[in-house]
């Protein structure tokens, strides 16, 4: 027996006694870059929130300057400016369609994915395939026909017809992940709920909807994202009844140029919800987010 390999059996000693130890310590090498490289990613995601916010306390001289002043006088005059064009009615409907399509969204999502995948019918995969080829048609390409039927039946201009609208776009990614989600509630539980004579609501309600719930956060949050920040179908679909806060967004783009310190103003604004949303389902997004990717 060669003296390496002695020593790589003695205790106490530097030299790793096994493949998984000299693996194990690579990874402790190199979690110090790998956490410098996450704060390096982290950054350049916040800095254009951190400058757009810097420009809404700008004034319209100094937020159009070439190089940008970074050092220039503060000011609210973009957020008084954002106040007085009178964003309640579009703040409200955005609200409101996100609100309602994302519980519509969950109310059919869950339902779909737990025949999917607690109780999977027969080629299960063929019909998540199908919910995924939805996505696969760009939706400018569907633009006509709904301004066709929307003029047809009256409902252009109305919140309602984007609730529907938000609900199908976002009913195939939420009934895929929450049959990821569901996936992980333990087989055993719903067996021994089953025995003790619970039925399929009681089941949902007791053994599922603890289990899952950090899923349902996400999903939800995810889909109240996708619905807030939508503008094509909200450009084209409203007018001056039902336009949302994107919609207003681009009211600050004239022909008489980029109110870019009003632009700023708007744009952290209207992002405040959804921010406020993330920071408030925070932990359950987490949660929610490592269920179902980690198998």
């Amino acid at each position: 027996m060669s003296t390496a390999s002695v020593t790589a059996t003695l205790p106490g000693t530097n030299v790793p006694t096994s493949k998984k130890e000299q693996r194990a310590r690579e990874l402790n090498r190199s979690r110090p870059l790998w956490g410098v490289l996450a704060w390096i990613v982290g950054i350049l995601f916040v800095l254009p929130v951190l400058w757009m916010v810097l420009t809404s306390l700008h004034s319209e001289p100094d937020a159009a300057t070439n190089p940008p002043s970074i050092a220039a006088a503060l000011t609210l005059d973009g957020y008084r400016s954002f106040l007085s064009a009178g964003p309640v009615a579009p703040l409200l409907n955005s609200a409101m369609a996100s609100l309602i399509s994302t519980l519509l969204v969950l109310c059919l999502a869950i339902p779909a994915a737990f025949a999917l995948s607690i109780r999977p019918v027969e080629k299960w995969t063929d019909v998540m395939f199908f919910f995924l080829s939805t996505k696969f048609m760009p939706l400018v390409a569907g633009l006509l026909p709904l301004y066709l039927f929307a003029t047809n039946t009256g409902t252009l201009d109305n919140v309602w017809l984007l609730i529907v609208l938000y609900t199908s776009m976002n009913l195939p990614i939420a009934v895929w992940m929450m049959q990821s989600f569901l996936a992980e509630v333990p087989g055993e539980m719903l067996e021994a709920a089953s025995i003790d004579g619970a039925g399929l609501i009681r089941m949902l309600w007791s053994i599922v909807r603890p289990v899952a719930m950090p899923g349902v956060a996400a999903t939800a949050l995810i889909c109240f994202i996708f619905s807030w920040n939508e503008l094509l179908l909200a450009r084209t679909l409203t007018g001056t009844i039902a336009g949302t806060a994107p919609v207003f967004l681009t009211g600050f783009v004239t022909s008489q140029g980029l109110f870019l310190a009003q632009l700023c103003a708007a744009a952290t604004v209207i992002s405040l919800p959804v921010l406020v949303a993330g920071f408030a389902a925070q932990d359950k997004l987490v949660q929610g987010l490592s269920m179902g990717a980690v198998k």
